[in-house]
């Protein structure tokens, strides 16, 4: 990794544990004797998810989808492609798709819709970042991390072209 790159730490991974505790003890809250399935959104979700599915006090299901609408650039390219979708029966189900981050909102704004049209119950977003000044729709996150200016964001799970993944916190890009 170049650290040249990177920008100085913006959330520590002790910070990103604690949110994961609240939003944990919340979901759990809200879905008190349900079952629920969440989705994780492939890759960049996958930390986020593991810090909120092991402070969710209930029974639940997990599965994952692939979606793209970056590829290697720093901006949404606007068009929603599914690489992979869920192998779990939705119908009649409380979905909470985790999310690494909301930027654009449409990405996942395409998911609630898609998700919905396939007969899930509820379907409500868990996201680890929500950055408003990215949206070009009108898409809000029920459980929600941290808010981050509109910046390139790495770290923890969120990559620019495959790296920057693996760091235990998160920071920006200083080059974009």
């Amino acid at each position: 990794m170049t650290k040249e790159a990177i920008g100085t730490v913006l959330i520590t991974e002790e910070q990103i544990r604690e949110k994961a505790a609240e939003i944990g003890k919340q979901i759990s809250e809200d879905y008190a004797g349900k079952e629920i399935i969440l989705v994780g959104i492939l890759r960049g979700a996958v930390p986020w998810m593991a810090e909120i599915m092991k402070r969710i006090t209930l029974d639940m299901t997990i599965d994952f989808m692939a979606v793209s609408s970056y590829g290697a650039a720093t901006k949404s390219s606007g068009v929603v492609k599914i690489n992979k979708d869920l192998e779990t029966d939705i119908e009649g189900k409380d979905l909470i798709i985790v999310e690494d981050i909301v930027d654009s909102g449409v990405t996942l704004n395409y998911l609630e819709g898609y998700l919905k049209s396939r007969g899930a119950a509820s379907v409500k977003l868990c996201s680890l970042l929500d950055k408003p000044e990215g949206r070009r729709v009108d898409i809000k996150a029920d459980y929600v991390g941290f808010t981050v200016d509109d910046r390139f964001i790495v770290g923890y799970g969120l990559d620019y072209a495959q790296k920057y993944r693996n760091l235990p916190y998160i920071t920006w890009l200083e080059s974009e």
